[in-house]
């Protein structure tokens, strides 16, 4: 198979959260958060808990949402053996009524992990540069940088994690 990047991008469809279909989620751990249009806040890890209390309770934000498999925002990406796979980053979080920043968390990194971050950054600028309604951003939140930078709110988060390009 031979991927040939054409440099278009182009809307196909919205997904608006307060929209999505009930789902069932599987027993783990929880949280019940006060900005988020879902009633749990399931996490994939510890770590993922951990960061939507963060998110919860942030009074530089309007709400937050676990992307989970059910919300279906995904981003193609080329993996590193080549083939093309579906990301699926962790948070989406609306930061004001035009600027959404879509967050990836890592406790452990894989070998695919730097090439997700690569894709969502070219996926923020190609929807940005066909769109003007609402401005979309990234953060890469790595385990050890936040426990280590301990942010008090979003914009000392977004300060400590953002990233060019």
């Amino acid at each position: 198979m031979t991927v040939l990047d054409k440099g278009e991008a182009e809307i196909r469809d919205y997904i608006k959260i307060s929209k999505c279909r009930p789902f069932v989620v599987k027993e783990q751990g929880y949280l019940i958060p006060k900005k988020s249009v879902f009633n749990k806040i399931i996490g994939d890890s510890h770590f993922e808990l951990q960061f939507a209390g963060f998110l919860d309770g942030c009074n530089d934000i309007v709400s937050y949402a676990k992307n989970f498999f059910a919300v279906h925002f995904k981003i193609d990406y080329r993996n590193d053996e080549g083939a093309i796979s579906e990301y699926y980053p962790d948070f989406l979080v609306k930061a004001a009524e035009k600027e959404i920043y879509i967050i990836e968390t890592k406790g452990r990194e894989d070998l695919d992990d730097l090439l997700k971050i690569k894709r969502l950054s070219q996926w923020c600028e190609d929807i940005n540069s066909v769109q003007s309604d609402v401005h979309y951003a990234w953060l890469y939140v790595e385990q050890e940088k936040f426990e280590k930078y301990d942010p008090k709110n979003f914009t000392e988060l977004r300060n400590a994690f953002r990233r060019e390009g």
